[in-house]
């Protein structure tokens, strides 16, 4: 059986919190998510931290059998909250350059809830899929509504014409942790390599 570690089949880039005081439930549902990548052979790239959130991932991902690449800026670089466990930890001199190398990695993006570093990395991978920038697969994982009210706003904002139903519907939301990963596998497999047309792109301008 092939060793996920070196063949995944896919890098799927997590974006979740590093905050301890949130509900262990949060928690939880990060390491479900690293357990189910890992069952299905992906590889994970995350934000390199060891606690809360971003460590339960790597660590059930890494438990079960994938290769974890953390990304991490070198002003939280410390030995508290860095992840020297990961098969690969990469420190950069910005948090500008920590996005931009967790989206070179990544085929695919999955957002748990979390902070404004959470919320900051989920609209700029969002804004920049709807503006035609990439194409791969978001999706949003929300069981119990943590992002419901961002949704409503986002529908508000369609509603007055300050985004388009295209960029709005440039994500996809799920409800539980497999349907997560069945969306994100099926997208990937629906869009890969595909380079949206210049309509396309017009369309769902934000």
């Amino acid at each position: 059986m092939p060793d996920p570690r070196s063949q995944p089949k896919l890098t799927i880039c997590v974006y979740c919190s590093s905050k301890e005081e949130i509900d262990e439930a949060y928690k939880d549902l990060a390491g479900q998510v690293g357990t189910e990548l890992a069952r299905r052979g992906h590889a994970l790239v995350w934000g390199g931290g060891r606690v809360s959130c971003m460590g339960a991932v790597a660590r059930a991902a890494r438990q079960g059998g994938a290769r974890t690449v953390g990304v991490i800026p070198k002003a939280l670089s410390t030995e508290e909250l860095s992840d020297y466990e990961a098969d690969e930890l990469l420190v950069t001199e910005t948090m500008r350059e920590r996005k931009g190398e967790m989206d070179r990695r990544a085929d695919a993006f999955l957002t748990l809830p979390g902070g404004l570093g959470t919320l900051e990395e989920l609209l700029e991978i969002w804004v920049s899929r709807s503006l035609g920038m990439h194409d791969k697969p978001l999706v949003v994982l929300d069981p119990d509504g943590f992002y419901e009210p961002l949704r409503q706003q986002v529908d508000a904002l369609v509603e007055r014409g300050f985004v388009s139903p295209g960029a709005r519907d440039a994500i996809a939301w799920a409800k539980d942790v497999r349907e997560a990963f069945d969306v994100l596998e099926r997208e990937y497999a629906r869009h890969v390599h595909r380079v949206p047309s210049p309509e396309e792109v017009l369309e769902a301008e934000p």
